[in-house]
């Protein structure tokens, strides 16, 4: 009889100490989430150092904002954020920043401990989302979002992004 491989899953809250592994995990987190959508040269630009730089600072902002990781065997996976809505004309009090997990742990059940860290249950809120990433508005879906209609194109990486906007 063979061992059985136990791996050890952790959510727990973003640390400043944690903002290098983060940085590697969001840079390819959007190369794996946004291949298909944005230029290769365009992605390419994106530096895992520039994104340890933004968690720095996201990782020390106050309590009303909840920004944790998910670590798989000691190591960062993914991370999910969400705090005050920051548009002017927002439908909710609060909004889900992102949530990304490596495409390995896609499937996993990690991507919804994440959001279950970040979202109380039943708490009004929306998110934006592109509007080409099936996976993920299956995955907001399920956790009882709805497309409310609104969408933009968003700058990113020096290109553009389509965004749908969904509430709960």
């Amino acid at each position: 009889m063979e061992a059985e491989t136990q791996t050890d899953i952790v959510v727990r809250p973003v640390r400043d100490v944690d903002a290098e592994a983060l940085g590697r995990v969001h840079a390819t987190c959007w190369h794996e989430t946004y291949d298909h959508l944005i230029s290769k040269a365009a992605l390419e630009a994106v530096s895992p150092k520039r994104l340890a730089e933004l968690w720095t600072h996201w990782a020390v902002q106050g309590p009303e904002f909840k920004m944790f990781a998910a670590l798989v065997d000691g190591e960062i996976v993914g991370f999910a954020g969400s705090g005050p809505a920051r548009d002017k004309d927002a439908p909710r009090f609060r909004e889900l920043y992102f949530i990304y997990l490596l495409d390995a742990y896609h499937g996993t059940g990690i991507g919804q401990k994440l959001f279950d860290a970040v979202v109380e249950p039943a708490e009004g809120l929306y998110l934006w989302v592109a509007d080409d990433n099936p996976r993920a508005h299956r995955f907001y879906v399920r956790n009882g979002f709805t497309l409310d209609g609104a969408s933009h194109t968003e700058p990113f990486l020096g290109e553009t992004l389509t965004e749908v906007r969904f509430t709960r």
